[in-house]
């Protein structure tokens, strides 16, 4: 698969972003069928991690987004992730934002999205799920619908991790997507609070149910201030939360003169690197020893991924950098930690 992408990479960069996408996801889909009908295991690049309480054949995962739907674990799998993130998902399908909401700025090696959290529903994501192979650990990333008020955020959060709790090995709360309205809001302190108590409320319950107690992770913003990332990290600490991942994609446009520099959403890939880096220091002074740091945002190559992991990451999860680098980027990364 990794030689096969260097001659798919320039098909797939012809075509519109988001037809590539889904083209890409039935091609690792397939891949993974045929893998698995050769009668081959999969062969996950070994570098062991333990975390979160959890084993991670190897430190480099595919962060949320890539894979809303949980179309293709399998694949993800065959291509040597130590961890996969499926979603983000909501209560309810919903289409998402209008399109186009997808656009490549090929030299800056960035992607800006307004996706809007398309999907098709937790219950659908579960049902992929239930069948899934587990040969890594797969984590559930879980939002609100767009047409829920912020005020009732809570319940569509708890009623989301109450149906992917059995199916998943952790769970992210995604509360830092620049796409969906007034979601950011549940990074400040009174809202993130609450929502934080409702999830671990759900957690406790379903932890006595199942006899399974299984880690929840936040995955925050890269435009928070340092002090803004020292209140989300002591709230979450306060919350028993065990993961953070550091970061979503970012509403700066600093640098940029591509013709869609100018295109509303959140911005990820190369630019994204400084920013994502250094909200990564700031947690890492804030929690210590006490939450796993997971890196995301503008990994392009093994030697971001080695500048993670050397300022406190244990995970480290790709998505834009996968996309022009492709599976050799996996690869690349193990090399360097």
């Amino acid at each position: 698969m990794v030689n096969y992408y260097q001659w798919a990479r320039p098909l797939l960069m012809a075509l519109p972003p988001e037809p590539a996408h889904h083209l890409a996801l039935q091609g690792i889909s397939y891949f993974a069928k045929f893998y698995q009908f050769m009668g081959w295991k999969n062969k996950i690049y070994a570098k062991p991690v333990q975390a979160m309480g959890l084993h991670f054949p190897n430190p480099i995962g595919l962060a949320a987004g890539l894979d809303k739907n949980g179309i293709a674990i399998a694949g993800w799998q065959a291509l040597g992730f130590g961890f996969v993130e499926v979603g983000t998902v909501t209560p309810k399908p919903q289409p998402g934002n209008i399109k186009p909401r997808l656009f490549r700025l090929k030299s800056d090696k960035a992607l800006i999205n307004r996706m809007g959290f398309n999907n098709d529903g937790v219950s659908a994501l579960v049902e992929k799920l239930k069948k899934a192979p587990h040969a890594c650990p797969i984590g559930a990333n879980i939002g609100k619908n767009k047409d829920t008020a912020i005020e009732y955020a809570v319940s569509d959060y708890v009623s989301a991790y109450r149906q992917v709790y059995a199916h998943s090995d952790y769970v992210t709360l995604n509360i830092s997507s620049p796409n969906t309205q007034n979601l950011r809001e549940l990074q400040q302190d009174k809202a993130l609070l609450d929502l934080l108590q409702g999830v671990t409320e759900a957690r406790k319950q379903l932890s006595d149910q199942h006899g399974q107690h299984k880690p929840l992770v936040v995955k925050i913003a890269p435009d928070l201030s340092e002090m803004a990332v020292q209140q989300v990290a002591e709230i979450i600490l306060k919350n028993g939360i065990e993961g953070i991942i550091a970061t979503n994609t970012t509403l700066s446009r600093a640098g940029l003169k591509h013709p869609f520099a100018s295109e509303s959403g959140g911005l990820s890939g190369r630019p994204l690197h400084d920013q994502a880096l250094q909200v990564l220091y700031w947690l890492k002074q804030a929690v210590g020893q006490d939450a796993t740091l997971i890196a995301s945002g503008g990994i392009m190559s093994g030697e971001d991924a080695a500048e993670r992991q050397q300022a406190g990451a244990q995970l480290i999860q790709l998505y834009t950098g996968f996309i022009y680098e492709g599976p050799a980027l996996i690869q690349d990364c193990l090399s360097r930690l």
